[in-house]
């Protein structure tokens, strides 16, 4: 914008002093020949007058040398039948035409211009005075003048170029400010507002950027105290659950419901913790895949067990830090998990891939007819919204990376999530 806005204005102060410019040159052009013309004139006028006083050729060459274009060679007297007086530029032929035609005139001759001057004697004969005007002479004075106009016209323009530029700066300046501070917005600094500058336009634009902070904020703050209030209210379904599973007789069955209720106090209480920090508290937690992984597959493989589903895990050897709490990535590996014991007959094998470059759970079910519907909340078919791989999609996007649906090497379904890009859309989706 800044370079658009200075060409602009060098565009225009360049035309606008071009056509100023031109016509003056030729304007000064004009004056300088026509005042190199008016002083031959009064030379010329000034030996008429000798002429009429005493036409003998001995006073006229003194009153020849005695003038200044004269002295220089520059002026001449043709009288009839006589030799010129003084210095002549001109032929014979030229002058005698002046002479009939009785009227001032000019002619070119090497080197300049000739002012012929007629007039006739007392005794009727027409005599004529010629004056030389050099080329130099009629140039006298212009270069200087189009040297002149030029410097100012260069001041003029890079004048007003150098204003655009100011003025572009200040308006880029608060552009940039306007996109950095929205940036910074999205990434999760809600406390981020703007110092309105620059053109009414964009500190209107600036102000309406506060004003729309502020309304996100303030969102948000509501949904987060509603999804804690949502949460605090379960407790006490879990409460009557846990009440229940306590009549159950001692067994395998009674400590699965035991520790499941137990898990979900935990995650509740995560819920509600989570969501009294903020967004701005959540944004800056972090912690171990590896880790989580492990604490969730303790879980998950009693279930496998009951089912006879053959497991294996594949990585982990190294921790694998990830920009989420870990009870967001506990709901990622639940519905990757989850997703396979709901969406594949008992007794069906899967694996856990876990690396820095990601997370992948492959199975050997049915697999997935159409991923693209799949990860559309709502249109995932079989019975299913969809939750689960949104989950998953969510989770890829807070790693900046891709979101995993297609065919396992098993022969059934994949999905997980890469945090990298290196790996191509063979195996996925790109995360929108």
């Amino acid at each position: 914008m800044r370079w658009a806005l200075n060409r602009l204005a060098l565009a225009i102060t360049s035309m606008v002093a071009l056509a100023f410019l031109v016509p003056l040159a030729v304007a000064i052009w004009q004056i300088a020949h026509d005042k190199a013309i008016s002083e031959a004139r009064q030379q010329a006028t000034s030996m008429v007058t000798v002429l009429g006083v005493n036409a003998e050729p001995t006073a006229l060459t003194n009153a020849v040398a005695s003038t200044s274009a004269g002295s220089a060679g520059l002026l001449a007297v043709h009288l009839p039948g006589l030799d010129p007086i003084g210095s002549s530029h001109l032929g014979g032929s030229t002058v005698e035409r002046a002479a009939k035609q009785r009227r001032s005139a000019t002619a070119a001759a090497a080197g300049g211009l000739a002012y012929l001057q007629p007039t006739v004697l007392t005794d009727g004969r027409t005599v004529v005075v010629e004056v030389f005007v050099t080329d130099a002479e009629m140039r006298r004075g212009v270069y200087k003048a189009w040297a002149s106009l030029f410097g100012l016209a260069v001041v003029l323009v890079a004048g007003s170029t150098l204003l655009a530029d100011r003025l572009g700066a200040q308006m880029v300046r608060a552009t940039r400010q306007l996109a950095a501070s929205t940036r910074r917005l999205g990434g999760g600094e809600l406390n981020e507002r703007i110092e309105p500058s620059g053109p009414r336009e964009l500190r209107d634009a600036a102000q309406a950027f506060n004003t729309m902070a502020g309304d996100l904020r303030r969102l948000l703050d509501r949904e987060r105290e509603l999804a804690a209030d949502l949460s605090h209210r379960l407790r006490t379904p879990l409460t009557a659950l846990r009440l229940d599973a306590e009549t159950i007789p001692p067994g395998p069955i009674a400590d699965r419901m035991r520790q499941a209720c137990d898990l979900l106090d935990e995650e509740l209480e995560a819920i509600i913790t989570g969501a009294r920090l903020g967004v701005e508290a959540r944004g800056n937690e972090q912690c171990d895949l590896v880790e989580v992984l492990a604490d969730r597959l303790a879980f998950w493989s009693v279930l496998a067990e009951d089912q006879e589903r053959p497991w294996e895990v594949v990585g982990g050897n190294e921790p694998v830090p990830v920009p989420m709490s870990r009870s967001d990535v506990i709901l990622v590996v639940d519905a990757m998990l989850g997703n396979v014991f709901s969406h594949t007959p008992e007794g069906v094998a899967f694996r856990v891939s876990v690396s820095a470059t990601g997370l992948l759970v492959d199975d050997a079910g049915p697999g997935i007819p159409d991923p693209e519907s799949a990860v559309r909340r709502g249109f995932s078919g079989a019975g299913s919204t969809g939750l689960g791989l949104d989950i998953v999609r969510r989770a890829a996007d807070t790693v900046r990376g891709q979101l995993v649906v297609g065919q396992s090497p098993l022969g059934g379904a994949r999905v997980g999530f890469l945090m990298t890009s290196e790996v191509g859309l063979q195996t996925g989706f790109r995360s929108s």
